[in-house]
């Protein structure tokens, strides 16, 4: 099992509430059968929850309730499946084109009993048609310019997107500006998540089209 310090587990009672036993059981998937297939490297293991799980969870906060969320290239179910995980009333479309990823996540979404999520493979441009999104996610996919080409789409118009990112925030939002204007992004900022939870909070860009 992997070991949580008391400030990640406080953090995570708050988070998961009820379902933590499901959080934990997909942190137990992430750290056996995620490192064995090259989901993520043995070095990650130690900081499962800090840098990973609890870092994306905290992003439900800014979610409305019973939202469709699409989550571009999920891989890991990062943050897909600690949205899912954190807020049930969330109805959730895991995005990912390597098929070894998605027999993986559909494999975790079946022993967690996640009844909230349908994973569909192929890449963000050609499943425009299947996807009716209010909030698209998105985590460690590509630079804000080349992402919201993948992301906005999906949103049919209208709805937000929520791109995790790091320091580099301010800089990439300046480089894709023009992009995310012509694509129909009418408002962009930078948020904060968890600052009460975590010793690090999360980053999140956020882009409101419609």
């Amino acid at each position: 099992m992997v070991e949580t310090t008391p400030a990640e587990r406080t953090a995570a009672e708050k988070i998961f509430g009820t379902r933590l036993e499901l959080a934990e059981r997909y942190v137990e998937h992430l750290a056996t059968s995620g490192m064995e297939r090259g989901l993520l490297g043995p070095r990650e293991v130690p900081r499962l929850w800090s840098r990973h799980v609890l870092n994306c969870a905290v992003v439900a906060d800014l979610i409305d309730e019973n939202a469709r969320v699409a989550d571009v290239g999920s891989g890991a179910g990062l943050p897909g499946l600690c949205l899912a995980i954190a807020r049930p009333d969330l109805q959730l479309t895991l995005i990912e084109p390597l098929e070894r990823r998605v027999i993986w996540l559909n494999e975790v979404v079946a022993d967690l009993g996640l009844e909230n999520v349908t994973v569909i493979r192929g890449r963000a441009e050609q499943v425009t048609d299947e996807v009716e999104a209010d909030v698209v996610t998105a985590r460690a996919v590509s630079a804000l310019g080349s992402l919201a080409g993948l992301t906005i789409p999906l949103l049919k118009g209208k709805g937000v997107v929520l791109a995790i990112k790091g320091r580099s925030a301010e800089e990439e939002i300046q480089k894709a500006s023009k992009v995310i204007r012509k694509l129909g992004g009418r408002e962009t900022s930078i948020l904060t998540a968890g600052e009460d939870l975590l010793e690090e909070h999360t980053t999140v860009v956020r882009i409101r089209v419609g």
